[in-house]
């Protein structure tokens, strides 16, 4: 046993030891607005969207006319300032620097607020410079920062045009592609090509400020500090244009702060049903001034709110699941945010649309705000109906005519009606049961939360389709597809069974608040027969099958996790237990495997399961291999929730809002968890 006291202070070590992320979150919005680090250093490599392609941000410091960068690797024989620190919390990323006698903070603030959705909903991140004298003496510093605009086009050989404002005495630049072909586009490896990329200095003192070209921009910089006098995407030697919005900053006397605040209007965000939805910032006729007026307003209390939402929150996710926990969470956060886009029906109704990242682009995907749905469960309930509505309106059509739920709305942001599997046409590759678990499982969950099945009586036929299919069909499922569809249809699926049960529980409660209690007492003891059947199937010796008809064969069962949180009491607590204890012996090197038959698994669903336990001795068990995969994995993307448990590379899927599901451990707590969704502040429509 000496080996435990090396071991304690490893692991001690390692809590204390901030996280690396694959990809840093700089500018996280939505889908199409979104901007990330793909290297430890943040002058590693030049920045990117999530999908890879370039969205180019870049800035250099000049400290007493010597050139530094400090965004992106271009130029490359420039010096880099050295950077000391990145920290990514809920809301802000943090970068430190040090060198030439400065010390510079760096902070991409995006304020959001998931308990505000008006906040949350603001396509504005500011990007503040905080710069001291590190050696006491006196210097001359001034900034370079620019925003290409291929944040405004598809791809780069797009056209496009700019202009520039006087925002009460602050400089404005804006760019976006010269056609603007609104909500003309759908798919998964998309870029957005309508709406407006703004950049807008705090103050006019000390700004200059330029739509060019990048070299001349630069080049202009190098010789003087400045830019050029007049605006022009050409360049006289020929070559291709690289068009710029570039801003310098002279920070003048240290200590010195200034922010450059970068926004993006979309104009139209989503289609639903043939209907062009403005986002939920603009519900009622405000304009882009309007936002850059609000968000110089709001800029002091913002650092603040900011500041104290992200130090309660990660004090909360330690306190629940450790440093680690705290850590992957934080990084979570704004990435599942940032999957989704806010907007306004026509009668002001909330709806909130997801894309499925990195897989087929499908919006409003039920099997990927299941897993997403803890966030919201936790921290805004309303963001979590703004996602079931669609759902459960479109079921409600007599297009839709299957006795199951559906699996999406269509390919973002074109939410006009299901493409995946057989569409509305057949049942040839739906997820039946896994869908229409989902639906009643997040039904019962809501209610929960807000106290009372309102909403869900509102959909009562429908919820009512959903529960008899599951009691005909979910015990012993047919050869169907689930959540993991990568890994092909299973018949007979133990974990998909959970599901089904645990959704005639969520149905029999539900039934039971609505004051339904025939139906509530023919629900429950359905469900509690299936339960005791459930048993017997899958009993395998020292763990329970991932097929009932495959012996020898095990899965994680993450979907129990519900029985646990809603209390239905259903499966007895040493399922879970001897779940736990035989997955110990499956771990590999970065978590453990989503079953017996691959070595990747799910990330999300490990969180799932490591909340099963009742120690947090257990859970971190779980946790930390998946802390060690996020700092070491050689694939540089934003989180994946897919990836291969021994060498840390990604099987597939980035950035996608699935890791929202990470928060579920605080639902284990009841008053960590009524706390939260308490903050969430009251929607009005108007």
């Amino acid at each position: 046993m000496r080996f435990l006291a090396p071991l304690a202070a490893f692991c001690a070590l390692a809590a204390a030891q901030p996280l690396r992320p694959p990809a840093v979150p700089l500018v996280a919005h939505d889908p199409y607005f979104s901007i990330w680090s793909t290297s430890d250093q943040l002058t590693g490599e030049n920045t990117r969207h999530w999908t890879g392609k370039p969205h180019s941000l870049a800035a250099l410091v000049r400290v007493d006319g010597t050139q530094y960068r400090v965004i992106g690797k271009d130029p490359a024989a420039m010096p880099a300032l050295g950077q000391t620190r990145v920290e990514v919390l809920p809301t802000r990323t943090i970068y430190g620097f040090e060198g030439a006698g400065i010390r510079l903070t760096l902070t991409f603030l995006t304020p959001a607020l998931v308990n505000d959705l008006d906040m949350l909903s603001r396509p504005l991140t500011y990007v503040v410079w905080d710069v001291q004298s590190a050696d006491g003496g006196p210097h001359e510093v001034k900034l370079y920062f620019e925003a290409a605009a291929d944040l405004a086009v598809n791809t780069s050989d797009q056209p496009v045009v700019w202009s520039r404002l006087n925002l009460d005495g602050r400089p404005v630049l804006r760019v976006g592609s010269r056609e603007q072909p609104v909500l003309q586009k759908s798919g998964d490896d998309l870029r957005i090509d309508w709406g407006y990329l703004y950049l807008m200095a705090d103050r006019v003192n000390g700004v200059s400020e330029a739509a060019v070209d990048r070299r001349l921009a630069r080049a202009a910089f190098e010789k003087n500090g400045g830019l050029p006098q007049s605006d022009d995407f050409s360049e006289a030697s020929g070559r291709r244009a690289r068009p710029v919005l570039a801003m310098t900053v002279d920070f003048g006397k240290l200590p010195a702060t200034r922010y450059l605040a970068l926004a993006y209007d979309d104009l139209f965000s989503i289609e639903y049903f043939h209907r062009k939805l403005r986002p939920w910032w603009r519900r009622n006729g405000a304009e882009m001034p309007d936002l850059l007026r609000a968000a110089v307003a709001d800029y002091p209390q913002l650092v603040t709110r900011t500041r104290q939402f992200d130090e309660e929150l990660m004090a909360d996710l330690r306190r629940t699941g450790g440093d680690h926990y705290a850590q992957v969470a934080a990084l979570a956060y704004r990435q599942a945010l940032a999957a989704h886009k806010l907007v306004a029906d026509i009668d002001g109704t909330p709806l909130y649309f997801s894309k499925e990242n990195y897989s087929n682009g499908c919006i409003d995907t039920v099997d990927v705000f299941y897993p997403s749905a803890p966030l919201f469960l936790l921290m805004n309930p309303t963001l979590l109906r703004a996602q079931m509505q669609p759902i459960l309106d479109y079921a409600s059509m007599e297009r839709w005519r299957f006795p199951f739920a559906p699996h999406d709305l269509g390919t973002y942001p074109l939410a006009n009606g299901q493409v995946y599997g057989g569409g509305e046409r057949t049942e040839e590759n739906q997820m039946p049961v896994e869908e229409s678990g989902n639906m009643l499982i997040l039904a019962a969950a809501l209610a929960h939360v807000e106290g009372g099945p309102e909403f869900s009586v509102r959909y009562w036929p429908v919820l009512s389709k959903w529960a008899a299919y599951l009691k005909e069909k979910g015990l012993d499922p047919e050869n169907q597809l689930s959540t993991d569809d990568f890994a092909g249809h299973l018949a007979h699926n133990s974990n998909l069974s959970i599901k089904a049960i645990v959704a005639l529980a969520s149905y029999a409660r539900l039934a039971e608040m609505a004051g339904k209690r025939d139906v509530a007492a023919e629900y429950r003891a359905t469900a509690e027969q299936f339960t005791k059947r459930w048993v017997e199937l899958a009993k395998d010796g020292d763990h329970y099958k991932l097929a009932f008809d495959k012996p020898g064969t095990w899965s994680q069962k993450y979907n129990l996790v519900w029985d646990k949180l809603l209390g239905f009491k259903l499966f007895p607590p040493e399922i879970a237990k001897t779940e736990l204890a035989f997955y110990k012996t499956k771990q590999l090197k970065y978590g453990l495997p989503l079953d017996n038959r691959k070595e990747y698994t799910k990330l999300d669903w490990i969180v799932w399961t490591a909340t099963l336990a009742d120690t947090q001795a257990d859970f971190a068990a779980f946790i930390t291999p998946v802390h060690r995969f996020l700092n070491e994995s050689p694939s540089r993307v934003p989180m994946t929730d897919w990836y291969w448990t021994h060498d840390g590379k990604q099987a597939g899927f980035q950035a996608r809002s699935v890791v929202g599901g990470v928060f579920i451990k605080p639902l284990a707590d009841g008053a960590m968890w009524k706390k939260w969704a308490a903050k969430a502040q009251p929607v009005g429509k108007r």
